[in-house]
């Protein structure tokens, strides 16, 4: 795995550099670093020994294909067609979309307010089911048992009979309602998604498809299935590899999250951190205040080694990934690099990892810092395909940026993006804007050409300030478009600033200013042309580094640094 990632391990890197971050490059971190592996494990500890860190059986998520539990978070829940059966349980029909749990059902609930079934609650009742003892080959037969009713906030009274059968050990919602009714718990799918022992001779080591095809069967020979219809419903598959994930009871690591989800709840109603959108607090606060506890064990055999003895287990990655706001800076140790540059900012993502990173970096932060990680959280819109398909390798609908910069440029690439970065939860590509971009960078060229040359070998290039130097109209036009500019970037309406320098530049600067001047050689003019110029440069820099920075290093100023460490222009 080391051999594999000192070879792969830097491609995202190289694409971060080919587009023109411009970061500290003597600063990459891993999270499998040495001193890094020091401070999860210091956080485990902390953990461990305020008593928030224990080990128990709960019905988790578990991919069969990967062979290891997998976080809610990392679940993808897909639209299928499939059936919904309507199983007789003695008195009653009830309707599920996965009749193989049968076997394992330990009750049967209601909710509190259904008048329905109130005379049912806290009764046994006896009921007719198949008898699983009798081998598949033969034909099958009744059998009679007793099953417990019980009322339940947790059921949707809505949902097909209003009546539903309790499979503690394959369901999540399942299991905790047993839990506050003291249900027993029968477990009979395995970690192979076969039928285990526990579902009798009759469907014992059947895959779970082939049970479900056999005890239809049953049923509907029996006389105890009622109907079966089409029906359409969120199938839970794993964000990994795409199986179908199997809810099962399994011995697991769990982090207590009630003070931990306080801490970031109270970070964004304090305003110590910043949503953009807004709209994202309601799935943030949603998930902190509807928590379960995390499950940060993983059976894979690459990852950090729980500080255990004899624990072959790993931590979820989010685990180790939720400190890196400090733990990159040295932390646990008060370093000079954590003293100087912690808190940071602004971080951005796309939706898919809010929950999964940044919330787990807050409260993680507040925790082991006493201060929030970062001041804003810019949710970025997903990138679709034109036609609005998820992008994806496996499907050949992804898009590489590397060809995009083959093909128009870095700055082409940048400036199209930003200009399509509204404040829409998705994007649809289009290639037709970067050629725009393309375009524009060119358009950049040709006045920087014209501007240099019309002011002259013997200007004297300097840094104006328009309200001392110039004053006239087109100077109070730039030191508008520079205000506006700089306040829709603080908002991150990146599109809207895109767009008000692409009508600037082009259209004010190039097709009005620069024909005016064209016959005029006075030194106004030619400090105005500078002036523009100039702050066009600035302005324009975190959209397109290259063009700019290259047609700036051309320019004669005294003392000149880089364009990306010039003043910001401040009107």
């Amino acid at each position: 795995m080391w051999q594999w990632k000192e070879q792969y391990g830097s491609a995202i890197l190289n694409q971060f550099k080919k587009l023109g971050l411009s970061l500290d490059w003597t600063r990459t971190r891993f999270t499998m670093d040495p001193e890094y592996q020091k401070a999860v494990e210091e956080a485990f500890r902390h953990y461990h020994k305020k008593g928030w860190i224990y080990q128990g059986e709960r019905v988790i998520n578990w991919c069969v294909r990967c062979s290891t539990s997998i976080s809610d978070l990392e679940v993808n829940y897909v639209p299928e067609k499939t059936k919904l059966y309507y199983i007789k349980y003695g008195p009653f029909t009830l309707a599920t979309t996965r009749p193989e749990t049968k076997l394992g059902d330990t009750a049967l609930a209601v909710h509190p307010d259904d008048k329905r079934y109130k005379e049912c609650v806290g009764k046994n009742l006896e009921i007719e089911s198949v008898d699983n003892d009798i081998p598949a080959d033969q034909p099958a037969k009744k059998k009679r048992i007793k099953i417990a009713v019980v009322a339940d906030q947790a059921v949707d009274p809505e949902f097909g009979t209003g009546i539903v059968k309790v499979t503690p050990a394959h369901d999540i919602t399942d299991f905790e309602i047993s839990q506050r009714h003291n249900l027993p718990s029968v477990k009979i799918i395995d970690e192979h998604g076969k039928m285990s022992k526990n579902a009798g001779i009759r469907y014992q080591s059947m895959k779970t498809a082939q049970a479900r095809e056999q005890i239809v069967k049953d049923l509907e020979e029996l006389g105890l299935m009622e109907k079966i219809e089409d029906y359409e419903h969120n199938i839970a598959r794993c964000d990994r590899c795409n199986s179908v994930i199997e809810p099962l009871p399994s011995k697991q690591w769990f982090l207590k999250m009630d003070e931990l989800a306080k801490l970031a709840l109270e970070s964004l109603e304090r305003g110590e951190i910043k949503l953009i959108p807004e709209r994202w607090n309601i799935p943030y606060e949603n998930w902190l205040k509807n928590i379960r506890d995390w499950n940060i064990s993983r059976q894979l055999w690459w990852g950090h080694k729980i500080p255990i003895e004899d624990e072959e287990d790993v931590l979820d990655t989010w685990f180790s990934s939720a400190l890196w706001p400090f733990a990159t800076l040295g932390w646990p140790k008060k370093t000079k690099d954590f003293k100087e540059y912690y808190p940071t900012d602004f971080i951005t993502s796309d939706r898919g990892i809010l929950i999964l990173w940044q919330v787990r970096m807050v409260f993680s932060a507040k925790e082991f810092t006493g201060r929030a990680p970062f001041k804003k959280i810019f949710i970025h819109p997903t990138i679709l395909t034109k036609d609005g398909k998820r992008m994806s390798k496996s499907l050949g609908t992804g898009i590489n940026p590397l060809e995009l910069i083959e093909k128009y440029g870095t700055d082409a690439l940048r400036f199209g993006l930003a200009y399509q970065t509204t404040g829409l939860q998705d994007m649809r590509f289009n290639e037709d804007v970067i050629l725009m971009g393309q375009k524009f960078a060119n358009k950049i060229w040709n006045i920087a050409r014209f501007v240099i040359g019309k002011v002259g070998e013997n200007y004297e290039w300097k840094i104006l300030k328009a309200s001392a130097d110039i004053r006239n109209e087109w100077a109070a036009k730039m030191d508008g478009t520079a205000d506006y500019v700089t306040g829709q970037i603080e908002k991150c309406n990146f599109a809207e600033a895109a767009n008000c320098l692409y009508h600037f530049v082009w259209h004010e600067f190039a097709d009005k200013y620069i024909e005016e001047s064209k016959d005029k050689e006075d030194l106004d003019t030619k400090n105005t042309l500078a002036y523009l110029l100039l702050n066009s440069l600035k302005l324009l820099h975190p959209f397109m580094p290259f063009v700019t920075e290259e047609i700036y290093s051309n320019l004669p100023l005294k003392n000149k640094k880089m364009l990306l460490v010039e003043e910001w222009p401040r009107p």
